[in-house]
C-alpha cells in the first residue's frame, strides 16, 4: 500500500508504516501527479481534496487528521466508492486551552462576564462545559442543537451582546444554516462597546473585509483572531489592529496533533481490515519535569484567575505565537519573504506545545474550591 501524508502529521511513520510506504509531501501544493499511484491520503485542513486532486488517482481512502471537513468533497468521495474518515475531537481541548490563554493574555477574568459561544459542537460544547463548571454566564447560539441539548441557547442577536464571544462554528456553504460569512457588517456593528471576539474556527465565518470596516469606525473593539478570510494571503491591515494575531494553530497542540494520528490510523486499519498494531500509549513517553508552581503572593491574594494567568503562561506563551506572525508580516512588508508561504512555514515548524492535562500543579494553601477550579482547566493538582 502506497500512502501519502502531509508532512506535518506527526509520528505518521510509526503509526503507518507496518502498513505501506509512506510518502510525506507539503499538504497545501500536493497536485494529482503526486497521489497519482497512491492507495490512502492522509492531510490535514490546507489540502482541497476534491476531483482536481483525486481523479486520475487510485486512491480508495482519504484521511484528515482534523475536526473541519469543510476541505474534503464528500460527494465526489460517494460517487467514486471512496472511503473517508476525519478526526472528530481530536484538538478540541486544544482549541479551548487557546481560548483561555488569549484572555489570560489580555487580562481579562472570564468569571464575572457575559460569555457568548458560536456554534456548539465538539469545540464550543467543551468550552460551554468548562465554563458552566466555573459559573460563567453563558449565551449560545448553535440552529443545529435544542434546549434541551444546551439550556443557555438563544438568538444570534443576544450573543452578539455579550461581552466576550467565541467562534466555533464548522464553515458551512449551504443548507438549512450557512455559516459562511455569519458574522457580516450588520452583525458585527451589534457588537456592544469593549466586546472582545475570538475566531478560532473557521476564517469565512466572519466576513474580514466588513470586520475591517467595523474597527475603522470604532477602537474599542477587542480582537482575537487564529483563523483569517483568506489564508495563507490574510490581510496585513486586518493584522494590526487585532490585539492577538496567529497562524491557524490553536488546534495545533502536540497532543491534539498526536490524536489525530492515531484516529486516522485507526480508521485506515478498519478500512483494510487489519488489527491496529500500535497507539500513543506505547510511542508517546509520559512527560517528565512538569511540576507548576507560583509565587506564594499570587496565591496568598487569593484570586483564582491570577493563578490561572500564572499557570497558562508557564505552559502556553500565546504571546510568541502573536510575535512570529508580525515578525512574519514586517519582513514581507520589507521583501524579504513571501508572507504566503512565511504563514505555512510558522504552522510547518509550530513550537511543540503540550496540554494542560500534562502539568502537575502544587500549590500549598490553595483550598480544595479553587483546586477544583484549576482541574476544570484540565491541571492536575497535587
Amino acid at each position: 500500500m502506497k500512502i501519502v501524508a502531509d508532512e506535518n502529521i506527526p509520528l505518521i511513520e510509526a503509526f503507518f508504516n507496518p502498513l505501506g510506504s509512506v510518502t510525506r509531501l507539503p499538504g497545501r501544493s500536493m497536485t494529482a501527479a503526486d497521489i497519482k499511484d497512491a492507495d490512502a491520503l492522509i492531510v490535514r485542513s490546507v489540502t482541497k481534496v476534491n476531483a482536481d486532486l483525486l481523479a486520475a488517482s487510485k486512491v480508495s481512502f482519504v484521511g484528515t487528521c482534523t475536526i473541519g471537513v469543510d476541505h474534503l468533497d464528500q460527494d465526489y468521495f460517494a460517487a467514486h466508492s471512496i472511503a473517508w474518515s476525519s478526526a472528530p475531537g481530536c484538538n478540541t481541548n486544544s482549541v479551548v486551552e487557546y481560548v483561555y490563554a488569549a484572555l489570560c493574555h489580555l487580562n481579562i477574568n472570564w468569571l464575572p462576564v457575559t460569555f457568548g459561544i458560536i456554534g456548539c459542537g465538539n469545540v464550543g460544547g467543551l468550552l460551554y462545559k468548562r465554563l458552566k463548571a466555573q459559573g460563567v454566564k453563558l449565551r449560545c447560539y448553535d440552529p443545529n442543537l435544542s434546549l434541551a441539548q444546551n439550556p443557555d441557547l438563544t438568538t444570534l442577536e443576544e450573543v452578539l451582546q455579550c461581552d466576550v464571544i467565541s467562534m466555533h462554528t464548522p464553515l458551512v456553504t449551504d443548507g438549512p444554516y450557512p455559516s459562511f460569512h455569519l458574522l457580516g457588517l450588520d452583525e458585527l456593528r451589534q457588537l456592544k462597546p469593549g466586546a472582545v471576539l475570538i475566531n478560532c474556527g473557521r476564517g469565512p465565518v466572519i466576513n474580514n473585509q466588513a470586520l475591517l470596516e467595523v474597527i475603522a469606525e470604532r477602537d474599542d473593539l477587542r480582537l482575537v483572531l487564529d483563523v483569517w478570510e483568506p489564508e495563507p494571503d490574510i490581510s496585513l491591515e486586518l493584522l494590526d489592529r487585532v490585539l492577538l494575531g496567529s497562524p491557524h494553530i490553536a488546534g495545533y497542540s502536540y497532543d491534539g496533533k498526536l490524536n489525530g494520528t492515531e484516529m486516522i490510523y485507526q480508521a485506515l486499519c478498519k478500512h483494510i481490515d487489519k488489527k491496529p498494531s500500535a497507539s500513543l500509549s506505547q510511542l508517546v513517553p509520559p512527560m517528565e519535569n512538569n511540576l507548576l508552581t507560583v509565587d506564594e503572593s499570587i496565591v496568598a491574594n487569593g484570586e483564582v484567575f491570577q493563578i490561572a494567568q500564572a499557570l497558562i503562561k508557564q505552559v502556553y506563551d500565546i504571546a510568541a505565537d502573536d510575535a512570529r506572525l508580525r515578525s512574519l508580516a514586517q519582513q514581507a512588508r520589507a521583501g524579504e519573504i513571501n508572507f504566503a508561504q512565511g504563514f505555512d512555514g510558522l504552522r510547518k515548524h509550530y513550537p511543540k506545545r503540550r496540554e494542560f492535562h500534562n502539568y502537575r500543579v502544587s500549590l500549598p494553601g490553595l483550598d480544595d474550591t479553587d483546586k477544583n477550579w484549576l482541574k476544570v482547566l484540565g491541571f492536575n493538582c497535587v
